[in-house]
């Protein structure tokens, strides 16, 4: 009897308080939004609304720690929203450390890491999350982020490599597994038709080309400005033009760490390829939802049995789906043939560094050539002058000995002064001469 209350309660539809089963969405608060269409204005709505009217007091709420980002959609879809850490780990279902590699610490460090459904990305000033779907852009009003948000919008609409793929002939049903949504084709399929780079890779070559692109320009700027300057040191070699090349050697240094580091993390990414296989999120999508379609299927042969105007897959058939998909994990073939063209774009750019630096130690090496001539100049000079004090010390002496109050009889005789003083002075210029000549056949002084 003291159920009944439950009970009735229950029949008659009374309100209860429940636990959600998940966390809420995360709360992205949109800013500025980008052409789209009213199905994509009730996706964002509910995206941004976090859930039910709590959320949207939640998204006026600026926290301490939001910050401004663009999400841009494989369709070409963007908007600016402002959103903590939390709800970026939320949304792209990537480990919190991995938003440190985006933080300020390390901003001229480049990585670009591969999780289970996103790429961490992070070249120089662009620092992104993408995944199978969307773009999460950190920064974007930066001035040096804008050439690639420019690229972003004008490429990725064009280049998507499923737009249409719902539309095919009923004919070829049977090469397709549905999952209650659209359409998905089959690897065996479109084998010749899928020839784009899934979406993730177009955004990793969009940012690889914008910052190979920035790299070289600030290659060719150093370039312009080093050459006149380490001419203007070999001509004259001053205080003020060995500042400006201590200047041009420490910006040389730092922009070849910088291209070092991003050629280092490409050709790590060469070397191993089960870090390029789990950079496939689109293909990793595709065979989640195949797997996915494929259980329900199996799941309801008696359903499909039972009508006969929908086909289903047969066991050879999903046999080879299993197979083909086991083999394409490993296939990485599009993936390594891009990043070896930026691999060799960045190599050509570290040549012209490294060839910029050859240059300025050539001219350093000129300088210090230059130094050490005039150096042994002022030796020689200085050899020079101690062998002539040495032959006027010799006539200082004779006149010493000749000053004292000794009794001599050349003090007697009258005219003998002037012969004296011309023949010790002859002397002494002779001792010079002898001594110069001696120092000249040893080597000690130059021609």
């Amino acid at each position: 009897m003291g159920k009944k209350p439950g009970s009735s309660s229950r029949t008659t539809g009374w309100p209860r308080l429940r636990r959600p089963a998940t966390s809420p969405p995360p709360v992205l608060t949109p800013l500025i939004g980008g052409s789209s269409s009213p199905q994509n204005n009730n996706n964002n709505n509910s995206l941004m609304a976090g859930g039910g009217g709590g959320g949207v007091g939640k998204g006026k709420k600026k926290t301490g720690g939001a910050k401004l980002w663009m999400r841009f959609d494989r369709s070409g879809r963007s908007e600016l929203v402002e959103c903590d850490k939390s709800a970026i780990v939320r949304r792209a279902a990537i480990p919190a450390r991995d938003l440190r590699i985006l933080g300020p610490v390390f901003s001229h460090s480049s990585s670009i890491l591969a999780r289970e459904k996103a790429m961490v990305v992070n070249l120089e000033f662009i620092k992104a999350i993408v995944t199978a779907e969307e773009v999460l852009l950190l920064e974007p009003l930066r001035q040096e982020v804008l050439p690639f948000v420019d690229q972003l919008r004008q490429q990725i609409p064009h280049k998507s490599p499923f737009q249409g793929a719902g539309h095919m002939d009923e004919q070829d049903n049977e090469m397709h597994v549905s999952t209650g949504r659209q359409w998905l084709p089959v690897p065996e399929a479109t084998e010749g038709l899928q020839y784009e780079l899934p979406f993730e890779f177009q955004v990793l070559e969009i940012a690889l080309e914008v910052v190979c692109t920035y790299l070289d320009s600030s290659v060719a700027d150093l370039e312009r400005t080093a050459y006149p300057v380490l001419d203007e040191l070999a001509r004259n070699v001053s205080t003020k033009n060995l500042e400006h090349v201590r200047t041009l050697k420490s910006n040389l240094t730092r922009l070849l760490a910088r291209v070092q580091k991003v050629r280092d993390e490409i050709e790590h990414l060469l070397d191993d390829n089960e870090d390029m296989a789990h950079l496939y999120l689109t293909r990793k999508w595709i065979q989640n939802q195949q797997s996915e379609a494929l259980l329900g299927v199996a799941a309801s042969n008696s359903i499909v049995t039972a009508s006969p105007h929908l086909h289903r897959l047969s066991s050879a058939r999903s046999g080879s789906l299993v197979t083909s998909n086991f083999q394409a994990e490993n296939d990485v073939e599009d993936l390594e043939m891009l990043l070896e063209a930026y691999f060799m774009q960045l190599d050509g750019t570290r040549n012209k560094i490294l060839s910029v630096r050859e240059y300025i130690d050539d001219t350093e090496d000129y300088v210090n050539i230059q130094l050490d001539n005039q150096r042994n100049e002022l030796i020689q000079l200085q050899l020079t002058l101690t062998i002539a004090s040495f032959a006027i010390a010799a006539e200082t002496l004779i006149a010493g000995l000749f000053g004292m109050n000794i009794p001599c009889t050349l003090y007697k005789k009258n005219g003998i002064f002037g012969f004296f003083v011309g023949g010790s002075s002859a002397g002494c210029v002779l001792l010079f001469l002898l001594v110069l000549g001696y120092a000249r056949w040893k080597k000690l002084l130059g021609s």
